[in-house]
């Protein structure tokens, strides 16, 4: 008996693409990627799984498009302020409005970052999220290490504490952030950069 192929990929219309990208998104961020099938990515989307073939051959090229969207975009915003050679003050807080803005544009797409990158390092295709990881961890401690010796933060920080604190701080937004909220994501950044470099409490 002739085995069934799947019908042939053909380029969407990209509109189209992004639409089932951010609906691909969505149902991994919400429901796990193991746990997610390509049916019910196609029911969100409102079409018969097999036609979703037609875009993507499988649900790990969406995940990878998905991922690889969100960090490319990341690394132009960031590359852009690292290039600007700012004080590290101003770099630090151009650094996570930055990370805001990605969590405003991809919301779905960092809370699946936070929720699977650990497991999907160990797959030779998603082998860019560990490449990233060490860009960010060199970017965020160079420019704290920076801070200390010019004296724009305090000399006794913690620099691998401090980083671990403002790594996790800010990306766990994704959990709770919703585009078009109360807040810009500008506003957001601002009220955390005051907390964490000016402290919560009353100054006496």
């Amino acid at each position: 008996m002739p085995t069934k192929k799947k019908p042939q990929v053909t380029p969407a219309a990209p509109a189209r693409r992004r639409e089932l990208l951010r609906t691909a998104a969505e149902v991994f961020a919400e429901q796990g990627y193991n746990a997610t099938t390509v049916r019910t990515i196609a029911d969100h989307a409102g079409m018969l799984a097999g036609s979703l073939y037609y875009h993507f051959d499988s649900k790990e090229s969406m995940l990878e498009e998905i991922l690889r969207t969100f960090l490319d975009e990341l690394w132009d915003g960031y590359d852009t302020v690292l290039d600007a050679e700012l004080g590290p003050r101003e770099t630090l807080e151009a650094l996570v409005t930055e990370s805001f803005k990605e969590i405003d544009r991809h919301r779905a797409a960092v809370a699946i970052y936070q929720k699977e990158s650990r497991q999907l390092v160990a797959q030779e295709r998603f082998g860019f999220l560990a490449e990233s990881q060490r860009r960010f961890e060199k970017a965020w401690l160079s420019t704290l290490e920076r801070g200390v010796v010019e004296g724009a933060f305090r000399a006794d920080l913690d620099i691998r504490l401090t980083y671990r604190f403002v790594r996790d701080t800010v990306w766990v937004a994704a959990s709770w952030y919703r585009p078009g909220g109360q807040h810009s994501p500008e506003e957001i950044a601002r009220q955390y950069l005051s907390m964490v470099l000016d402290g919560i409490a009353v100054r006496t």
